[in-house]
This record gives C-alpha cells, structure tokens and sequence, in this order.
C-alpha cells in the first residue's frame, strides 16, 4: 500500500510538472510584429554604403505582453524571426537596385546590433526582399520602450525617383508566465 501510494504522489507530482511545461510553452512563447519604413533617395552614391535610419518604433510592450499573459521583465528571449522589405513606391520599382544590405538595431544605452543582411542581394529580384536573419538573442532591445533600425545600403544603380521601402520585422518572444 505504501509503495502505491508513493507511486501516485511520483506520478502526480510529474504530471503536474509536465503539464506546467507545456502551459508555459504554448502561452508565453508568441510573436510580434513592427513595422517601419525607410527612403532610399534618388541619386544615391553608388557602390558606397548608404546608411538610413527609421523612425522610432514604440515598442507597445507591455500590453503586448499583458495580453500574452506575462510582463517585460519576465521575458527570456527574443530573436529575430523574419525580416522583409517591399517597395511601396514608385509602384513599378525592384529592389534590384540593391547590391547588398544589412540592419542594426538600436536602443537607448545598448550598443548597435546586427539583426538582418543580404549579400549579395540576387539580381532577379522583385518588388519584396527577404532577409537573412542572425541568430542574436534581442532581449534587452525589445523590452526597451522604443528602437530604431539603421539600414546600410550598398547599391549598383542610381535610382532616378526616391524609393520607399516597408520594412516589416518579426520576433518570436520567449517568455515566463505571470
């Protein structure tokens, strides 16, 4: 009798643990997406890196993080998932212009990252460009109320209009239950 009852306390007790793993997975680990755009001004120097800045992206975070069910300072990770350009204008520009880029980011009091790159950027490429991510834990960026992105251009072609560009990020947060 005891050794059974010592079996159902091991087995509970495990169930318990399991299941609270998995809760915590399946509820604290979401994504988030921002949203910005930058101007690739026409006549740009070509075969020169051109840097660009973003405006200031608030961060939302603590409704965004309210609403997944934990807080800022309960967050484990952030990494960057997905990073893609699109060119909103003019509507028959490529991004064939680009010869290769990457994207930093910043944040008060840290120092700049890179997150994102393409080199070189393929030549059949059309109005939407998809970056290659680095694997870079984005944590005390994120929890930040507020980030830029700088955006280094490097391009082969002058452009003759100015050339506005979407640029779309997405972060798959890890984060503890509150």
């Amino acid at each position: 009798m005891k050794n059974f009852l010592l079996f159902s306390v091991l087995l509970c007790s495990f169930l318990a643990m399991t299941s609270c793993e998995k809760l915590d997975e399946e509820f604290t680990q979401f994504t988030v997406e921002y949203n910005t755009s930058v101007v690739v001004e026409n006549g740009s120097i070509i075969n020169l890196p051109l840097n660009l800045l973003t405006p200031e992206i608030e961060t939302n975070q603590e409704s965004e993080f309210a609403v997944n069910n934990t807080r800022k300072d309960l967050v484990e990770e952030v990494r960057l998932q997905e990073l893609k350009l699109e060119v909103t204008s003019p509507e028959d520009q490529r991004l064939d212009f680009i010869n290769k880029i990457k994207l930093f980011i910043n944040a008060e009091g840290l120092s700049e990252l890179e997150i994102a790159f393409k080199d070189p950027v393929p030549n059949d490429v059309g109005d939407e460009l998809l970056l290659d991510v680095n694997d870079n834990n984005l944590r005390e960026y994120i929890v930040k109320d507020k980030f830029s992105l700088r955006v280094e251009v490097v391009s082969d072609q002058i452009t003759s209009e100015d050339v506005d560009i979407d640029v779309s990020s997405v972060f798959f947060i890890d984060a503890r239950l509150i």
